[in-house]
């Protein structure tokens, strides 16, 4: 209830009669509706901890490991239960600030670490020239949700396509390994570098209206 309608669109009847018991038993296990919406809010980053991240084998090549990663990220911020999660924890962000500090210190701190220690094995074997990774594994985050996540959120997570995913994934490889791929200087002095994704499928992709 709480994911579906947020805290002051679930009214204490409604939690009961959807768990099928009295006011009065939940209130036996709970002192108050803060402390309902509370343990949700926790239970719900307990069972997103316990979920693989990226499950692709960090011993591929960047330019074939990334597109994995990005569809990965892009197909959980569209999922239903990802929106739903993704609306109950701004939209009662101001309510529960220290809930709010929790999320962003336990969820989103794990993905950004987890992509980071990626990029940085990238970046000891050649493949990317990244000064701050950290900074880098937030803007691919970023580049995963672009366009898609007010789209599902306004429009519902049906209204992104398998081909607007594939849009999205194509286009942010693009632009990630455009920005961080080594660049060599040939004799001329010129630099030049590897800044082409070889996977582009993005031309047979319509675009989003």
């Amino acid at each position: 209830m709480f994911l579906r309608e947020g805290y002051a669109g679930a009214s204490v009847d409604d939690i009961a009669g959807e768990a099928k018991v009295s006011k009065a038993t939940l209130y036996s296990y709970f002192p108050d509706k803060e402390q309902m919406f509370s343990e949700v809010f926790r239970a719900d980053l307990v069972q997103e901890d316990e979920e693989p991240l990226f499950p692709v084998s960090s011993d591929l090549p960047a330019a074939r490991a990334l597109p994995q990663i990005v569809e990965v990220m892009a197909a959980r911020i569209v999922s239903p239960a990802g929106l739903h999660a993704y609306r109950m924890r701004v939209g009662e962000s101001a309510r529960f600030p220290d809930l709010a500090r929790e999320y962003h210190d336990a969820i989103h701190r794990r993905q950004r670490d987890a992509l980071r220690q990626v990029l940085e094995r990238w970046v000891r074997r050649g493949e990317l020239e990244i000064v701050d990774t950290e900074l880098a594994a937030e803007q691919l985050i970023a580049l995963a949700a672009a366009l898609i996540r007010d789209r599902a959120l306004f429009l519902g997570s049906d209204s992104v396509t398998d081909l607007h995913l594939r849009r999205i994934t194509d286009r942010a490889v693009q632009v990630f390994l455009s920005a961080y791929t080594p660049q060599f200087e040939n004799s001329h002095g010129l630099s030049r570098g590897a800044r082409s994704y070889p996977g582009d499928r993005s031309k047979t992709v319509p675009p989003m209206e």
